[in-house]
This record gives structure tokens, sequence and C-alpha cells, in this order.
């Protein structure tokens, strides 16, 4: 079976197009375009098609049929172009509620740092709506920008400052480490995902919607070095130019000793995946992972330093 990584990609000419559509036709009609995207994606793209199919079964309480594997295919779409416009414009084009801000709040207050956690789920890109609500505190995203160099470029070239705030995860674990505690001690937020792992990257068998599934542990061995306050934050698209920014309190601080790091990290990840699971229950179609996430298993045991050498960034299948 291949790795999610090799099937990611994009011409820089094709979101060249997209983002030219965009934001010269605006929101509106780049809306009406994704239909027909969409849909060739559900027919080409058998692979991701049975995944989703898949992972539908586990988290529906009904038969999937094949409009909500198509529906999972464009909400995607939807949360990938308006990523653009986040970039672009900011949230002028949204209306975003947030929920839990007060438990952020109570710790960006306190100019700790904190480190907030996501998912593939939703929309990351809708953290850029903070900047209006905390404009006093910057917000540094981990990610691997060698995952999609030519949706990097276009995004970069919108958003120079928001490039510029980047730690690429692909500098190296000892880099990004570095970084994220550079960041912390300023007060930061520094967001990252944590629920998809590298090739070669170590991965912890944990419950997920029913059966044991991958999860990396790199995320919150980093976690663990830097004692910062952990929030899980998802940006749950509700359709249409709705979002909602939900942000929960995790943990004060990680402490994963070393001479109990397994089960620790078990029962860390577990909790994540809890949460992870209760909100693919309730928005179940804003999980975008389109590969076979329960069989792939990568290899278990690595030294935590290895683990910490890989941080799972944003990116689109």
């Amino acid at each position: 079976m291949s790795h999610w990584k090799q099937r990611e990609g994009g011409g820089m000419f094709a979101i060249w197009v997209i983002r030219t559509i965009a934001l010269r036709l605006g929101r509106p009609v780049a809306r009406l375009l994704l239909y027909p995207i969409a849909f060739y994606f559900f027919l080409r793209r058998a692979e991701e098609r049975d995944s989703s199919r898949r992972y539908l079964a586990r988290v529906l309480n009904r038969p999937v049929t094949s409009w909500d594997v198509f529906h999972l295919i464009h909400m995607f779409a939807a949360t990938l172009l308006d990523r653009l416009f986040f970039l672009a414009r900011g949230e002028r084009d949204f209306v975003v509620d947030v929920e839990g801000l007060a438990i952020l709040d109570r710790y960006l207050d306190a100019r700790q740092g904190v480190l907030l956690i996501g998912s593939h789920q939703g929309s990351f890109e809708a953290l850029r709506a903070l900047s209006g609500r905390r404009p006093d505190v910057p917000l540094r995203v981990v990610l691997d920008k060698q995952k999609t160099p030519a949706l990097t470029a276009v995004l970069e070239a919108l958003a120079p400052d928001v490039g510029a705030a980047v730690i690429d995860a692909a500098h190296g674990g000892t880099s990004v480490a570095l970084a994220m505690a550079e960041s912390a001690a300023q007060g930061a937020m520094v967001a990252l995902l944590a629920d998809r792992g590298h090739q070669n990257e170590a991965m912890r068998m944990v419950s997920f919607l029913g059966t044991p599934a991958p999860f990396p542990a790199g995320p919150w061995l980093l976690a663990s070095a830097l004692k910062i306050p952990v929030v899980l934050c998802m940006g749950i698209y509700l359709g249409g130019n709705r979002y909602k920014l939900i942000f929960e309190a995790f943990s004060d601080g990680i402490d994963i000793p070393r001479a109990n790091r397994k089960p620790e990290l078990d029962a860390v990840i577990g909790r994540y995946a809890a949460r992870l699971e209760h909100y693919a229950r309730v928005y179940p179609f804003n999980w975008f992972n389109f590969y076979d996430f329960w069989q792939e298993t990568g290899p278990a045991d690595e030294p935590a330093g290895a683990a910490a050498a890989h941080v799972s960034g944003h990116s689109e299948a």
C-alpha cells in the first residue's frame, strides 16, 4: 500500500488557474466550479474514494452512499479553496464563530506560550481568524513546505507575512524544536497537526473509531520538551461561508518521562484520539485523510530523538 505522502502534490499551473479564477471572479463563482472539480476526482481517484467510503462507514450510523463520498470530497475542496481567501483577505468573506476562546485567552494572557494541536479536520487555515481577535500574540504554524511546493508557493505569494511566520518542518527535528521553543518563550501560539505521520516516523497504536490506528509520537514528545500548555483546536467547516473555531483545554503541560515513555505516550495520544473521534462523529464530513488510515502502521518503536525529528505538518490529500 502506498503512503499518503506519495500521492500528495499539485501542479503549479492548475493551482495558479484556480487562484486567478477565485480572486478575480470571486468566491461564489469559484465555488460553482468546485462541483465539476470534485466530481472529476470522485470518478478518477478510486483509492481515495474507497478510503473515504471505509472511513464514513465507521463514523456514520447508516449505510454509506456515493453522495456521502462525493460530499466529503467536495467539503475538502471547499476548505482548500477558502485557504486562498483566508490568506488574501482574512476573515472578511466568512462568518467565524469561536468556542472556547476564554480558555485560550487565559493561557495567552500569562505570556507563557501555547501549543495548539489540531488535526486534518476542517480548515487549519481558519486559525488565521485569531489574528483579528488576538493581534498582540503571534501565530507560528509548523508545516512541511516540501509536501505541496506548488500550493505553498501560491499561498506565500498571497500572504508573504504568513509564509515568513511558518516553521518549516522540512528543516529537521532540532531546528524545528528550537524554533518552537523560541516562539513559545516569546509568548506565541505554536500550531501543528498530530493525526498523520510520515513514513519511517515512530507511531503508536491507539483506538480510533473502533479500531487501533497509528498516530505519530513526535508532536507529543515535542510538547513534553516544551513544557507549555496544550490546547486542542479545530477549524470546523459548517458549509457556505461559515466556520467554527473550537478551543479545548488539553494539558497545562505534558510530561512524558523517558523511564515510562511508551505507556505515557499511549495515554496522551489515546486522549487526543478520543477527542478527535468525538469531533469526527459530530462533524463526519470534516475529517480529510484520503488514504487507508487504519492500515498505515509504519514502525511502532523508534528512539525518542528520531520520533521528535518528524513533525506532522498541514497538507492535503
